[in-house]
């Protein structure tokens, strides 16, 4: 059977920590910003990091074993 591919788009969204925690974007900054409160557009500008169910799940998407 072959290897599982990484899937590219959770590449592209999650990053690994060296401590192996896995980090993620807000999601809501990229349109409709006008009815956004400044604080809110900030608090979505910051990092975040993914659940501890969803890491397991993550990993196997970003690592190709």
């Amino acid at each position: 059977m072959p290897k599982m591919k990484t899937k590219s788009g959770a590449k592209k969204r999650f990053r690994v920590t060296a401590t192996g925690k896995i980090k993620r974007a807000h999601a809501g900054k990229n349109h409709i910003l006008t009815k956004k409160s400044r604080k809110r557009k900030n608090n979505l500008c910051d990092g975040a990091y993914v659940d501890a169910g969803q890491q397991k799940t993550i990993k196997t998407l970003i690592y190709n074993k």
